[in-house]
């Protein structure tokens, strides 16, 4: 596949292994890998392993437990049951020997749309990124490797989510994620879901409160655009432990879900 930019890619391929580059690291630590790179390294190898053009990936459960330096890494995978309708695959991150994330994903059969209509979850009433101009500017003290749309709950640019409201944004990703490859849909949307877990857990003074162990998207179809829209659509916590998710959209309209579990955040004491 050809790469989409000159933007300099997250991993190189070296063998069997995936070497991460210096921007590759997290918010928390500069040498510690972000985990969204993790979702989207499933995300790819089960791609790549298990996809065929009749079956659509129709859920992807990532499961981050476990940080990692600024390592090389590989992905393996399995094939857990192959149907008629149904197909279930399962994916592992390993740094040396040790696993640091894996993915399970559900690829369902294409085919006829019942006749009877089903309500739908409605298009978000907000401007596309193309019509909003500009991404934001963070003001953090790290740089998101993605452009980003923050809007706040009337669908207007913001650059803050301090508010007690419901939050919504647009993030493209401009780097490609292995050198020489342009990312799939699956694997935008897959990176993308991370971001899931900030866009609902923040809390109402600018403060992350909790932060995820997984992410689990469900999608009726895989985005048109590049550039992936999230709006946070439920929260519940209690004793440290949070429950959260979000709907996903394109530029064409609504496209899935998304749900986090999360654990709260000390450093946000």
């Amino acid at each position: 596949m050809a790469e989409t930019n000159g933007a300099e890619p997250f991993f190189t391929i070296d063998g069997d292994g995936l070497v991460p580059g210096p921007h590759a690291g997290s918010p928390w630590a500069p040498d510690m890998m972000h985990g969204r790179l993790f979702g989207g390294l499933l995300a790819r190898a089960l791609e790549q392993e298990h996809a065929e053009p009749d079956f659509h990936f129709t859920r992807l459960t990532v499961d981050l437990f476990r940080n990692t330096k600024l390592v090389p890494v590989r992905v393996e995978t399995q094939r857990v049951r192959d149907g008629r309708r149904i197909r279930i695959a399962d994916a592992t991150v390993y740094a040396g020997d040790t696993p640091v994330a894996r993915a399970s994903a559900v690829l369902l059969r294409r085919g006829d749309q019942p006749t009877e209509t089903v309500a739908q979850t409605p298009a978000w009433d907000v401007p596309s990124p193309a019509e909003i101009g500009t991404p934001g500017v963070q003001s953090s003290g790290w740089p998101p490797p993605f452009d980003i749309w923050m809007l706040d709950a009337d669908g207007e640019p913001t650059d803050s989510w301090s508010a007690d409201s419901r939050r919504r944004a647009w993030l493209r990703d401009n780097n490609d994620l292995v050198a020489g490859e342009s990312p799939s849909p699956f694997v935008r949307v897959a990176l993308a879901g991370d971001f899931a877990s900030p866009l609902a857990n923040f809390g109402t003074h600018g403060k992350l409160e909790f932060i995820n162990a997984d992410y689990t998207l469900t999608l009726s179809r895989l985005p048109l655009s590049d550039a992936i829209g999230i709006e946070a659509t439920g929260h519940l916590s209690e004793d440290g432990i949070a429950a959260a998710n979000c709907t996903f959209h394109d530029t064409s309209g609504p496209i899935g879900y998304c749900t986090v579990t999360a654990v709260a955040n000390p450093a946000s004491k």
